[in-house]
């Protein structure tokens, strides 16, 4: 069985600015107004015979989006991108930025200094839709596990705004 809850309506909702460094128009930093869709399918269980209470999933997704929100989404996994003070020549991990106050980095050759608590750092190459998808599937399957559902299939559709986004399935 599969159970749906559209983003849209259920206020699964965030705003946030990006850039994908070097690409032609999403090169600058710009934002979007993103809502998120999600479908789980699994087996009914419990007292309810639910495949996830709704309530979850949506306090799962919304404790993400709640993160995200009003942010600046940096992708420190990308390899475009110099961060001053830091050696980016590895791959870089959160306790990398744990004691700075300013995220210093640069792009090509412009150079970026922002307040790191207007930023989210997260584990990605890129922050575009795929990439945010494949990230909200993953800590929602890690939520909703824990909470005891037999889920065999996450999908998750993070929008850029109404008619795009990107979809990514994890079957378990």
């Amino acid at each position: 069985m599969k159970i749906m809850i559209n983003g849209i309506h259920a206020n699964l909702r965030f705003s946030s600015a990006h850039i994908i460094p070097n690409h032609e128009s999403c090169g600058c930093i710009h934002g979007h107004s993103y809502f998120v869709d999600v479908e789980i399918e699994g087996e009914r269980s419990g007292k309810f015979e639910f495949v996830a209470d709704f309530k979850d999933v949506k306090d799962s997704v919304r404790k993400i989006c709640k993160k995200l929100d009003h942010k600046m989404l940096i992708p420190i996994n990308n390899e475009n991108m110099e961060f001053k003070g830091l050696d980016s020549s590895n791959e870089l991990s959160m306790d990398d930025f744990k004691n700075i106050k300013y995220l210093d980095f640069i792009i090509g050759n412009k150079n970026y200094k922002l307040p790191i608590e207007d930023c989210v750092l997260l584990p990605l190459k890129h922050t575009s839709a795929e990439e945010l998808s494949k990230y909200f599937t993953y800590k929602l399957f890690e939520d909703i596990q824990n909470k005891g559902y037999s889920i065999a299939t996450i999908s998750l559709c993070v929008n850029e705004g109404i008619g795009q986004g990107a979809l990514f399935k994890k079957e378990l």
